[in-house]
Order: structure tokens, then sequence, then C-alpha cells
């Protein structure tokens, strides 16, 4: 019957209406033979075919502990009021809190110790950076201390401002390093150094961490990135949940560090809570996938291999990993 049509086609109209409707005959074959299951060429195929059919590259990812946390007071905070944190460790260490660090200074310390002498005591931190701060003050934190600790600028210093943007100068670098050297063997990342912005008379921005950097004994370095849960989960976005990498790098926007959980027993519950969260596209198992470069955590195992783009943000998956290796390989 199709020939038929062909044929008249051809005798009483022109080539060009010949070649259109015969590509329109194709493609309309391609896809009723795709609705009865038979084979089709790729490029005949829907875009929604094709993006259920290609898997989402899976990160690979290691484990590893950090022994460090570190919270910002919720309260007021400003630079002439100073600002309370708290450090929460597995092991005593010190820390230190840089007010006015030189921005050049710090990224300078962070680059040596991955190619020259590495960042491991507070000494050594205190050496690169103390004269190139207006104000260093340091604090003992034992194992499991939970106190919170106020660090301010002196007063009589007439310190109220770092200056208009651009700023050469960090309000305020908490870096926490571990006491006993014995620590330092047995783990892996042995400082953190988080840089927070405090509101000051020049720029009133409300007090937040801007980046938060792990160092390791071989002279790597980390950047830690906060996971986005979905709003309708309950989720709170902004939690720095760690992601890891495996491949040492410089902090850039590419690489992703996740770490072993070590905050104290409130917060691991809050995760175990948010474990149950169900995923945004069956509603019926868990969240357990976060999907790279956006990091929205918001499918389960079994849906992320059907997408492309992300749920949330439709922006455009170039990989994935698992928050619990244990629930993904039941699933494979």
């Amino acid at each position: 019957m199709a020939a038929v049509f062909l044929v008249t086609l051809y005798e009483y109209s022109p080539l060009f209406y010949i070649s259109v409707v015969s590509l329109c005959f194709v493609v309309t074959a391609a896809m009723v033979l795709g609705w009865f299951g038979f084979d089709v060429p790729v490029i005949l195929r829907s875009s929604d075919e094709t993006e259920s059919i290609l898997p989402t590259p899976e990160k690979q990812m290691v484990q590893v502990t950090n022994p460090f946390a570190l919270e910002m007071c919720s309260g007021p905070v400003s630079v002439t009021d100073g600002v309370s944190i708290r450090a929460c460790c597995l092991e005593p260490c010190i820390l230190t809190c840089l007010w006015g660090c030189k921005v050049s200074a710090l990224q300078g310390a962070l680059q040596a110790h991955q190619h020259g002498p590495r960042l491991t005591t507070p000494q050594h931190f205190q050496e690169a950076l103390h004269l190139l701060s207006y104000y260093c003050q340091s604090f003992h934190i034992t194992s499991g201390d939970r106190e919170w600790r106020h660090t301010q600028i002196p007063a009589d210093q007439g310190i109220t401002d770092f200056g208009l943007l651009p700023r050469k100068h960090y309000p305020l670098v908490a870096v926490l390093t571990l006491v006993e050297p014995e620590a330092r063997d047995t783990y892996n990342i042995v400082a953190s150094v988080t840089v927070i912005h405090v509101p000051d008379d020049k720029y009133s921005l409300s007090a937040r961490i801007l980046f938060q950097y792990l160092l390791t004994s071989q002279g790597n370095m980390y950047e830690l990135k906060p996971l986005f849960m979905s709003a309708g989960s309950g989720g709170a976005s902004g939690t720095p949940e760690p992601d890891q990498s495996t491949q040492p790098s410089e902090p850039s926007e590419e690489e992703y560090n996740r770490v072993e959980p070590v905050l104290e027993e409130e917060e691991e519950e809050d995760w175990s809570k948010g474990r149950g969260r169900d995923c945004v596209v069956c509603q019926n198992a868990e969240v357990n996938r976060v999907l790279l470069p956006c990091r929205h955590a918001c499918v389960c195992d079994s849906c992320v291999s059907h997408f492309q783009h992300c749920p949330i943000c439709r922006g455009f998956i170039l990989e994935s990993f698992a928050l619990t290796q244990g629930t993904a390989a039941a699933e494979q």
C-alpha cells in the first residue's frame, strides 16, 4: 500500500515533496515498530527513550574519618562583638582563630601544604599566618568537648571592618589541628581550615561559612561542600554533609569530598532521620544518591539510572555517588 502511494506521488508531485513524504514514512514506521518492541536505530528514538537507557556514571568514593567538626553560633555576630564557635573533635585538638588573615597568605599556605612542608601542627599554621593576621587566639579542645568558645578582636586595636570589596583579608579563619602526634598517625585528615564571614560596618552580609578545607597527612587538600535535600522531604539544605574525592586536588568546584560523619550523637540522629526521606521520583525507596555537579540528594538507587537531568534543578547529571554503600550494593 505504501509503495503504491509513493509511486502515485512520484507521478504527480515534485521530487522535493517525494523526499519529505518518504522521510515522514520512515520515521512513522520506526515509531510503530518501537511501540511493538522491535529494535530501531538510536537516532530515531526520542530523547526521553535515550535518556532512560544511558546509565549515569558512578563516582568511586573512599570513606575516611574526619576527626573535626565546627559549629558557629546562630546569635548576633559582628567584628566588634566577636563570634561564638564550638569545635567537636574525636581527639584533643587546638582551635586557632585568625582574625583578618590575609587572603593571599592563606591561599599560599594551602598551596605550600600540597607542594612543600606539611601544615599538620598549630605551630606550622602560626608560623605561616600569625604575622599576616590582625589577631590570633587559640583554645585547647578536649575529646568530646561541647563548650562554646568566644573569640573577639581586642577593642584597643580599633578594628571595626576589613575594608571595601574586593577584600584582601578574610574576617575570620578557624583552624583545627590535632594535639597528639599519635593521633596524626592514626587519621588521614590532620587539619581543618574554615573561612568564616563576619559582618562589619562596611559589609553587613550575615555571618556564614564561606569555605571549609581538609588537609591530609599526604599533602592533599579537599573542600567540603553542602548537599541539598529536597524541600518536600523535610531536609535542610546547606548542612555540610561531607562528600569525598579519591583524587588529590586543589580546592575547586569539581572536587567532592565525602568523609564519615563524626559529629555528636544528636547530629548523627538527625541524619539517620533524613535517611528515611522518600525518593522524589518513585516516592517509595529512601534517598541514597547524590547527583553531581548540582549536589542534590533526591533519588534512590533504582531511579538514578533513568535520568540524565536532575529532577530538582534539571541540571545535567555528570556523575552520582551513594550515601551508604550497603544500600547501593544490595540494589545491584
